[in-house]
């Protein structure tokens, strides 16, 4: 090829093309560690990503509706899509994630890590701003399948149970 004019511009479309190809070839997981973000914000049964670099939109889509737990008191429900604008260090218009909150299911509207040396993360769920530890969140979870929903909600009332049986015998 030794027009320049056409070397010109098959250079110019293959570096346009190339934010495409970096997030169609690397981890969604990578990507959010690339933004300031804990790996384990979304579970290893991730199928596809994409993300748009004009626009910030990720979308990612997984295996199945599934539920997540990090930490003992809040499952997590991840739908099938999950989509959100990703800047550094947050999650933003967050759809398709929602978190148990004193036995009711509360969309997740948005995460953010202002500052990754604080090993904070915020959960903005509407009614309330919970601030959890990053460290929760270091690693992929694995992801129930959703029909395990109730069985998060039964073991939730069982430690209930048991904690004011505990109490009573004291």
């Amino acid at each position: 090829m030794s027009n320049p004019k056409l070397q010109s511009i098959l250079l110019l479309l293959l570096l346009s093309l190339s934010p495409f190809l970096l997030a169609a070839g690397d981890s969604i997981h990578s990507l959010l560690v690339d933004h300031g973000l804990p790996a384990g914000l979304l579970p290893r049964s991730v199928s596809n990503f994409s993300l748009d670099p004009a626009t910030g939109l990720l979308s990612v889509r997984l295996d199945r509706p599934c539920l997540a737990e990090y930490d003992r008191k809040s499952p997590i429900h991840f739908d099938q899509l999950i989509q959100a604008n990703l800047t550094y260090g947050g999650l933003r218009a967050v759809t398709g994630l929602s978190q148990e909150e004193l036995f009711l299911w509360l969309p997740v509207k948005e995460i953010c890590v202002p500052d990754p040396s604080s090993g904070v993360i915020f959960f903005d769920i509407g009614v309330a701003r919970k601030q959890l530890s990053a460290s929760i969140f270091e690693n992929p979870p694995d992801c129930k399948p959703e029909g395990d929903r109730k069985v998060f909600n039964d073991v939730s009332r069982l430690n209930f149970r048991e904690y004011d049986e505990r109490k009573k015998d004291q």
